[in-house]
């Protein structure tokens, strides 16, 4: 059997969050971290622990297609006899970074197994991508507890999506990058992060009325402001508002912020260098950077490992 196609990491540089309570979102795909599925040797442990890891997700996926079979359509049987042959998903994608690591699975599972398949080929309908969102938040579902389903589309499509709302996605054209001064980038921490954990405390939080409300009036209002100001190139408000969205997080969502990191974090606020948010849904992993003079900010940072992920 050849090797299946590989799906890139993705970025979600706006929405972690607040997507679950409907603000915008806007995700790009990261190619600098890619997996996909393979067949290899059994014996060889790393290859064993990622086969054994898919049989667990097979047997979820059963379950699942019994109990919603207008909804998943998949080939099972193919899929349990690839695992009986040696099937593991080889991939450089970090776990635990809020960079994708179960998206790409699972939309490599799809790719593969998925009987009436939505190709990327076709004419992508707002019907089709929502109805894509809604199987792959099912199947990711399995690594994380609760899923929007967005990470494995991104990595499917591996095209920029902007959500609009839960019910109104579309991809997305952002401005092509600029060899300007400015830069995204990611902040390795150094310590992984529990997605699982992290939406569970979130949940938590959700109960109290003024966290439901600081969500609502500064959060998503924040959120969405970056999202319309990226994707017009409008570089002044943008960082006006990552300001207040940095700052929001920071008194907000302290448990998502590694603790050795707020230091870090809380000077860039005072400083105006750099501002930082949370990729993916934190607790460890990447942390996101903006900053309008990355050359600056790197100096800063000298204790970090950076990563470039956008320039403009």
């Amino acid at each position: 059997m050849k090797k299946g196609p590989l799906f890139y990491a993705k970025i979600l540089l706006f929405g972690e969050y607040g997507i679950i309570k409907d603000s915008k979102g806007l995700a790009i795909p990261y190619n600098h971290y890619q997996g996909g599925l393979f067949i290899g040797d059994l014996s060889d442990e790393k290859i064993k622990s990622s086969n054994q890891k898919l049989h667990a997700f097979f047997q979820y996926l059963q379950q699942q297609q019994s109990l919603h079979s207008d909804l998943l359509k998949l080939d099972l049987q193919q899929f349990e006899r690839d695992l009986q042959d040696g099937l593991y998903f080889k991939s450089n994608i970090p776990e635990g970074y809020g960079v994708g690591s179960s998206g790409a699975v699972v939309a490599a599972v799809y790719e593969r197994y998925a009987k009436e398949k939505i190709t990327v080929l076709e004419n992508l309908t707002r019907d089709k991508l929502l109805r894509l969102k809604e199987i792959f938040a099912l199947m990711e579902s399995f690594f994380h507890g609760k899923s929007s389903g967005l990470d494995p589309l991104n990595s499917y499509l591996s095209v920029p999506i902007l959500i609009q709302s839960k019910q109104h996605i579309e991809p997305a054209g952002i401005p092509s990058q600029q060899k300007g001064k400015g830069a995204i980038f990611l902040i390795d921490s150094e310590q992984v992060g529990e997605t699982g954990d992290m939406v569970r405390i979130f949940m938590e939080k959700m109960k109290n009325e003024g966290f439901r409300q600081t969500l609502k009036n500064e959060f998503i209002k924040y959120t969405d402001a970056c999202v319309n100001d990226f994707l017009q190139g409008n570089v002044k408000s943008l960082f006006g508002n990552l300001k207040q969205l940095s700052t929001t997080v920071y008194h907000n969502f302290k448990p998502m912020i590694p603790t050795h990191m707020m230091d870090v974090w809380k000077k860039g606020m005072e400083n105006d260098d750099y501002y930082l948010k949370l990729c993916g849904s934190g607790g460890g992993g990447y942390i996101l950077g903006f900053t309008e003079d990355f050359e600056k900010t790197k100096e800063q940072l000298k204790d970090y490992k950076l990563q470039v992920v956008y320039r403009f």
